[in-house]
């Protein structure tokens, strides 16, 4: 095993331009929402390279819209492809699924940026550009795991099935999709931006929509009215008071580093329409975090029973209560043990690579992972070499050593859990 990771290693290393190109190629892709054909086409383009069998298909709003786990704004998914391309192995290993969004956020204000966000600049041994980190990096990744195993003239037992999905960004219908077409194997691996280190457990995530409702008058004799900015003040204290008890409740050691680990975010506010009128409706969309082991269901109905009890500290609410209204996007929960053998081998193969002991956290936000682990019931790990801090922001970055370490990492890990066919 040792010559054959250090054939590993010195393929990838020598390959470094190769992946780099690879890189800039797809982030030179504006794949947001509605236009991710361009990067799969690329993506296709590879796996043909690599002689892997391709499915590629528009997922079925229809059948998707039948599954309590769907959430999408799409009504279609016309020219927004799934791609999922696998290299079958010889027989009698564990199978495995490598699954990488190929979505993007928009740039936001290009202003905010040092560099054009689709040009994938490498500077001081980073690519930057809009996709780098989250996750276009981490699918390079898995892409040249496979070539380098390829090189090595290795075979595997067990079937690897690589996947770029779509629509992760607005909830996971991509993944959603790949499962529910019959994709299934004995563990799945996601290279979402961790900093490198390891997450078992992912949080899950909700969108929703509060209608705070007030009383008109004018401005002058606004003691007349009731303004529904003033009671919203007092349901994002509330919220506030919610998210911390929430937060009191965490003992989970993987959440001991993550400031607020359950966060209950406000996002946008909006309400008024005149600068002399009283307000008399304000509109809060936010985000609620969803535990590991908590299911969606709980935590909606604990915040609506929170929201319920307004009224019994302020009476205005007894007779306009607050409107909840979940909508939009949402991200399912998942969690395997610590002890699980596909977290183990990640592990070792970590610390045989980078000469370090791996991080293991809880992921802070919501990823595709609690639908492989609830939904399709494979054990999945969130493991990545993109910037955490940096997915979302202007002047997105990705460290080009640590996409090739998790590369390496990610091709040990195929080789221990598939196994090396004769």
């Amino acid at each position: 095993m040792e010559k054959i990771a250090g054939e590993i290693h010195q393929w990838i290393r020598k390959n470094k331009g190769k992946a780099v190109t690879l890189l800039q190629r797809l982030v030179q892709e504006k794949s947001v929402q509605g236009q991710e054909s361009s990067a799969q086409a690329i993506v296709i383009e590879v796996c043909r390279e690599l002689g892997l069998e391709i499915d590629i298909w528009e997922p079925d709003s229809k059948v998707l819209k039948e599954n309590e786990n769907f959430v999408s704004t799409r009504e279609s998914f016309n020219d927004s492809p799934n791609v999922v391309a696998c290299w079958k192995g010889k027989g009698g290993g564990r199978s495995i699924i490598l699954n990488g969004h190929i979505d993007v956020v928009p740039e936001g204000d290009t202003i905010q940026w040092d560099c054009d966000p689709y040009e994938g600049k490498i500077e001081n041994g980073k690519v930057y550009g809009r996709g780098t980190t989250d996750m276009k990096g981490g699918n390079v990744a898995l892409l040249i795991a496979i070539e380098a195993l390829q090189a090595a003239g290795i075979h595997l037992k067990g079937d690897v099935i690589f996947q770029s999905v779509i629509e992760e960004e607005s909830g996971g219908a991509g993944t959603l999709a790949a499962i529910l077409r019959g994709y299934k194997a004995d563990a799945a691996l996601i290279p979402e931006p961790t900093n490198m280190k390891i997450f078992p457990k992912q949080q899950g995530s909700m969108w929703f929509r509060l209608k705070i409702k007030g009383k008109s008058a004018h401005g002058g004799t606004r003691y007349e009215g009731v303004s529904a900015i003033e009671k919203s003040l007092y349901v994002i204290d509330v919220l506030r008071k919610l998210e911390e008890e929430r937060n009191k409740r965490v003992k989970d050691p993987l959440y001991a580093t993550i400031p607020i680990p359950l966060p209950i975010n406000i996002g946008k506010i909006q309400g008024g329409n005149w600068p002399s009128s009283v307000p008399d409706l304000v509109t809060l969309e936010g985000r609620i975090g969803v535990g590991p082991e908590e299911g969606i269901h709980e935590v909606q109905e604990e915040m609506e029973k929170v929201l319920s009890t307004i009224k019994d500290k302020d009476s205005w609410f007894a007779d306009h209560p607050v409107e909840l209204e979940w909508y939009g996007a949402r991200w399912v929960p998942g969690a395997i043990e610590e002890k699980h053998p596909f977290v183990q081998l990640i592990q070792k193969n970590y610390k045989d690579v980078t000469q370090k002991d791996a991080k293991l956290e809880a992921s802070p936000w919501g990823t595709d992972g609690g639908l492989f682990t609830r939904v399709g019931n494979i054990p999945t790990v969130v493991f990545g070499p993109g910037t955490t801090e940096v997915a979302h922001h202007p002047n997105e970055y990705i460290y080009i050593d640590s996409m090739l370490d998790c590369a390496e990492i990610i091709a040990l890990t195929l080789i221990d859990w598939c196994e090396k066919a004769k």
